[in-house]
C-alpha cells in the first residue's frame, strides 16, 4: 500500500497535519507514526493561546478544553519592574498527556490511522517517499526538537534554548494566573509559573543557549527557577528537561515532498519559548498543502506549503526575530513591561506577539521607544 501522507510524530504538529490533510481531502490515506503510546508527558509549559482552538476549530474540532479552567491574569515581572493585566481572551495551562491524546483522537475521528512506530529511514525516491518499510506520496516531520526527518533532508538546526519543567503546588499568590520573571544576569531567560486551575501549576526555567557555552545542570537550573521565583520548585514532581528549537526570520521550507512542522523546523518564539501556536498553525498548513498536491498528482507540496507559511507567519516570524534580539538588553525589556503597564494596548499587543501570530504595531513601538528616551532621561540627569 501506497499511503497519500504519513506523518512521523503524532503530537500537537502531526495531529494538525491529520486534521488539516483530512479537512481538505476526506478520503485520503493518512497514517501517523509514532513511538510512544497515549497518554504520554511531553516537556513543556502547558500554556494554549485562544488563537489555537481558532484553527482547531477551523477544522471542526471543538470542545477539548471545555472542563479546564481558563487563565485570565498575565504578570511579567524584572526586578522591581512589573506589570499584571488581564489578557484580552483567556489562555489554558493543558498537561500534554491530556491535551495530545485529545488532539490524536480527535485526528483518529478524522480519519487518520495511528501506528506506534519508531522511525530509522526517511528516503526520498522519485516518485515517493520511504519511511522504514513504508511507502508515501507525502511526509511531514513532526517529530520534535531532534527530528530524524530534519536529519533526512539536510536541514540543520538553529539556535536552542534549554529548558526544566515540572509541576508544583500552587501559591495563594499565584493562583488564577500565569507568571513569567525574568532574569537580570542572564538574558534572554525567565521562569514561570502558570496555573493548571486544579491546585497546581507548571513551573520552569529557561534560557538560551549560546555557542560555546556549558551546558546549564539540572541543579543550576532548578537554582534558578527558586532565585527568580522563590519557592516555586517546593513540592514540585516530574521535572523533565528539554531543548526548544528556536525560529528565525529566515526560516523558509524547501519544495519537494517531504516538510517540517512544529518543533522540527525548529519554530519556537524566540521571545517567550511557545511552540504550541506554531505546531498547530504549521501542521494544518502542511496538511492541507499534501492534499492539494496528492489531488493535482504532483510532486512537490513544500512550494505550497511555504507560501501558506509566509503569508499566514511571514511578517510575524520577523517581528519576532527583531523583538528577540532587541530584548536582548535588559533595558529594551524594561521599557516593554514599563510600555504595557501604562497601556492595556501595548499589553495586549506584545501577549498575541509571544503566544500567536501577533506583529509589533506602530503605536505599541512608540510608546517602548518613550519609555527608552525616559530611562535615558533620568540616567542622565
Amino acid at each position: 500500500m501506497i499511503w497519500d501522507l504519513v506523518v512521523v510524530g503524532a503530537g500537537p504538529a502531526g495531529a494538525a497535519t491529520a486534521l488539516g490533510a483530512l479537512a481538505a481531502e476526506p478520503g485520503l490515506s493518512v497514517l501517523l507514526l509514532d513511538r510512544h503510546d497515549f497518554p504520554r508527558d511531553k516537556a513543556c509549559g502547558d500554556g494554549i493561546a485562544p488563537q489555537v482552538f481558532d484553527l482547531l476549530a477551523s477544522v471542526g474540532v471543538t470542545g477539548l478544553v471545555d472542563d479546564r479552567t481558563p487563565v485570565r491574569r498575565l504578570s511579567l515581572r524584572r526586578g522591581s519592574l512589573g506589570v499584571d493585566r488581564l489578557m484580552a481572551r483567556p489562555a489554558y495551562v493543558v498537561p500534554r498527556t491530556v491535551f495530545d491524546e485529545r488532539l490524536v483522537e480527535a485526528a483518529q475521528a478524522a480519519g487518520a490511522v495511528l501506528l506506534k512506530q519508531r522511525v530509522g529511514r526517511v528516503e526520498v525516491q522519485p516518485a515517493s517517499v520511504l519511511v522504514d518499510e513504508l511507502e508515501a506520496r507525502m511526509v511531514v516531520g513532526a517529530d520534535g526538537a531532534y527530528s530524524l526527518v530534519r536529519g533526512a533532508l539536510g536541514v540543520e538546526a538553529g539556535p536552542v534554548a534549554l529548558a526544566l519543567r515540572g509541576y508544583a503546588p500552587t501559591p495563594v499568590d499565584r493562583a488564577g494566573q500565569q507568571v513569567i520573571v525574568f532574569g537580570t544576569a542572564r538574558q534572554p531567560s525567565y521562569a514561570w509559573s502558570f496555573d493548571r486551575g486544579d491546585g497546581w501549576s507548571n513551573v520552569g526555567y529557561g534560557e538560551q543557549l549560546r555557542v560555546g557555552q556549558e551546558r546549564p545542570t539540572r541543579a543550576g537550573l532548578l537554582r534558578e527557577l527558586d532565585e527568580l521565583l522563590p519557592q516555586a520548585s517546593v513540592g514540585g514532581t516530574d521535572w523533565r528537561g528539554h531543548h526548544l528549537p528556536l525560529a528565525t526570520w529566515s526560516w523558509r521550507p524547501g519544495p519537494g515532498r517531504v516538510m517540517l512542522v512544529g518543533d522540527a523546523a525548529g519554530l519556537i518564539n524566540p521571545m517567550t519559548g511557545e511552540g504550541i501556536y506554531y505546531a498547530i498553525a504549521t501542521g494544518m498548513l502542511a496538511g492541507k498543502a499534501a492534499a492539494e498536491a496528492v489531488r493535482r498528482g504532483s510532486g512537490d507540496a513544500g512550494t505550497e506549503y511555504r507560501r501558506a507559511v509566509g503569508a499566514m507567519l511571514g511578517r510575524h516570524l520577523r517581528d519576532t526575530a527583531f523583538a528577540a534580539r532587541l530584548t536582548r538588553s535588559g533595558t529594551v525589556l524594561d521599557a516593554g513591561i514599563r510600555a504595557s503597564a501604562a497601556d492595556q494596548g501595548v499589553f495586549d499587543n506584545l501577549v498575541e506577539i509571544g503566544l500567536a501570530e501577533g506583529v509589533l504595531r506602530a503605536g505599541s513601538l512608540r510608546r517602548i521607544a518613550r519609555q527608552l528616551l525616559g530611562a535615558s532621561r533620568s540616567r542622565g540627569s
